[in-house]
């Protein structure tokens, strides 16, 4: 008997998917475990495995297409069997197809305009101007007879007076025409992929409902900033600042549990595990792999689960299991050069880090001036779940990790 295939939920999060192409032609033989599709969901481009024994009878939606969750893709039977009922009763949505975009032609260039007929010169009482355009020349010190006209019959209008700048020379001033400037209109346009759809709703309810409210502090990176030097002489994984970050966070959350929180609607759930997520940028968007039981792993191990988390969010590997469960967020834009900056919490966490760079700064220690490498953090916090007093102690706990990095080790 004939078996329907609809769109799965890969995700927490998908309510749509889109058809990247498909694997299997209809008329082919398939069994379980065969991969028929690619799909693009919200969070990475997954394989749609079949369940079922038979022949591929029919594709519903072409590569390219987009259709809700739960929405008839395929039908897969006996060869030659009728499909017609299923097909007629599937009540289906029907699908949206989102071609690859592609940029538009540039607009045509407009035709250089054509010179006006030059106005009359000598007096300025027998220049063809409008009464408009003789007084701001007055007002202007513009001299008309250097001006041409785009009117009727080279008449100046106060449009040919828009462009004019006026310099002095002694006590006589010299109108000055700006040169014409041909140039045309043009744009790109290009569709909403699934990630980016996602990421807009989601962070525009999180600002719009979460109330948010920020807590900076800037701290001194000189130690950690040697203890990296320091662990990457005997490493064989390079540690970077933002691995040593990730478990300064870990053990900051250990110590201030109340940050490990979500808001559930009608009750707070304190997270008694530790589950960090960390932003990657990717060409769709912003995605956020996550790094599980991150208290309990050693700034190596850190390292090497980031990288590779990050390259398959950039190759669009990741499982579901790999991007869900975060209990905090961290986001980092400090190789950019970024000095700081607040951001948009991500549900359901209650709180997000922005981590700005590292950079000499002179500061005062015990009265004396000296340079120091300082770099800003910005604690963003939904205030539903955690109070002023509350972030300020975890960021107090950060501080101390970071500028006594020795005490991650005990």
């Amino acid at each position: 008997m004939a078996e329907v295939i609809r769109m799965p939920k890969m995700s927490d999060t998908m309510t749509e998917g889109v058809i990247v192409s498909w694997l299997k032609n209809v008329g082919d033989v398939v069994k379980p475990g065969d991969i028929l599709a690619e799909v693009e969901t919200d969070k990475a481009t997954m394989e749609l495995e079949n369940y079922s024994k038979g022949t591929l009878l029919h594709i519903g939606i072409p590569a390219g297409g987009s259709v809700p969750v739960d929405a008839l893709i395929a039908i897969v039977g006996e060869k030659g069997e009728d499909i017609a009922a299923l097909l007629n009763g599937s009540a289906a949505p029907s699908a949206k197809t989102e071609a690859a975009p592609t940029a538009p032609a540039p607009a045509s260039t407009t035709a250089a305009p054509l010179a006006a007929t030059p106005a009359a010169t000598g007096n300025d009482s027998r220049i063809k101007a409008s009464p408009l355009a003789k007084n701001i020349a007055k007002e202007k010190g513009i001299d008309l007879s250097a001006i041409q006209g785009s009117g009727d019959q080279g008449r100046i209008v106060k449009k040919d007076l828009e462009n004019v700048n006026t310099t002095s020379t002694s006590s006589k001033s010299v109108a000055v025409a700006l040169p014409q400037i041909v140039a045309s209109e043009s744009y790109t346009e290009v569709s909403l992929s699934q990630m980016r759809k996602v990421i807009a709703k989601r962070l525009s309810e999180s600002k719009h409902t979460a109330p948010h409210f920020y807590l900076t502090m800037s701290i001194r990176m000189d130690k950690a900033m040697e203890a990296r030097k320091q662990m990457n002489s005997m490493s064989d994984v390079k540690i970077s600042m933002n691995d040593i970050i990730v478990k300064a966070v870990a053990l900051s959350l250990r110590k201030n549990p109340a940050v490990n929180a979500s808001w559930l609607g009608d009750k707070i759930r304190y997270n008694n595990h530790i589950h960090i997520g960390v932003a990657v940028a990717i060409e769709d968007g912003l995605i956020v792999p996550v790094v599980k039981f991150a208290d309990n792993k050693s700034i190596a191990h850190i390292s090497t689960e980031v990288k590779q988390l990050a390259d398959k969010a950039k190759n669009k590997k990741l499982q579901p299991q790999e991007f869900e469960g975060n209990t905090f967020t961290i986001s980092n834009l400090g190789m950019f050069g970024i000095d700081e900056f607040t951001a948009i919490i991500n549900p359901p966490d209650a709180c997000i880090l922005a981590v700005g760079a590292a950079k000499e700064t002179v500061v005062v220690e015990n009265g004396q001036m000296q340079v120091g490498n300082v770099m800003k953090v910005t604690l963003s916090c939904d205030h539903r779940v955690v109070d002023g007093a509350v972030g300020s102690a975890f960021l107090q706990s950060l501080k101390n990790f970071l500028e006594n990095p020795v005490m991650m080790l005990v």
